[in-house]
């Protein structure tokens, strides 16, 4: 979950000061939540929804977490069995609390990077593909929209996406959106790559 820039419109970051995973080995664990303006993460129950419809065993999985934020989803990912989780995020502190809490849980299989979900994705394209991508960019500034049509070669067959904004998103001609759901302001999108996209 990235950076929030829209204070008003979400409850304050006192509100927020650790978020639980709330399922697979590290259930319970409490992730901090950097001091940072407008930082949101993803609800606890939003989360759980979002596994169960992904269904609770990720194992084998590699995942993107674009705007990592508090690594919420990354995190509650890992912990469900991914066997890859890359987190981007561009905030420097946001940045070490993802490392302290690497380190504290031992998840090798977490990595982290410190850039620009865009540029990231920009690069000229690897051999590395995944299974699942969560694109939670800052509130209300349409940036999913922006970024899903950008993640098309970085996606395995069959890949899921899951965008989290401030109002619904329409899936593009190469997503076939799967699941939806509001809570609260926030709307939620289960998305597939479709078949030769």
């Amino acid at each position: 979950m990235s950076v929030r820039r829209s204070p008003a419109a979400h409850r304050s970051n006192a509100a927020h000061a650790r978020v639980r995973i709330v399922g697979g080995v590290w259930k319970r664990s409490l992730l901090p939540v950097p001091d940072l303006p407008g930082l949101r993460p993803t609800p606890d129950r939003v989360r759980e929804t979002l596994f169960n419809w992904l269904g609770q065993d990720l194992s084998g999985w590699r995942c993107l977490d674009l705007f990592a934020g508090s690594g919420a989803l990354g995190f509650e990912a890992a912990s469900r069995g991914a066997e890859r989780v890359l987190m981007i995020e561009r905030d420097p502190v946001a940045i070490d609390a993802l490392q302290q809490t690497r380190q504290r849980l031992g998840a090798t299989q977490v990595e982290i990077v410190r850039g620009d979900a865009f540029a990231w994705l920009a690069r000229p394209f690897e051999s590395e593909t995944f299974d699942l991508v969560f694109v939670d960019p800052p509130f209300n500034r349409r940036l999913a929209e922006e970024a899903l049509p950008a993640l098309v070669p970085w996606l395995a067959a069959g890949a899921s996406v899951y965008v989290e904004s401030g109002s619904p998103v329409v899936a593009p001609v190469q997503f076939e959106q799967i699941r939806a759901d509001k809570a609260g302001r926030v709307h939620y999108h289960l998305m597939q790559i479709r078949n030769g996209a």
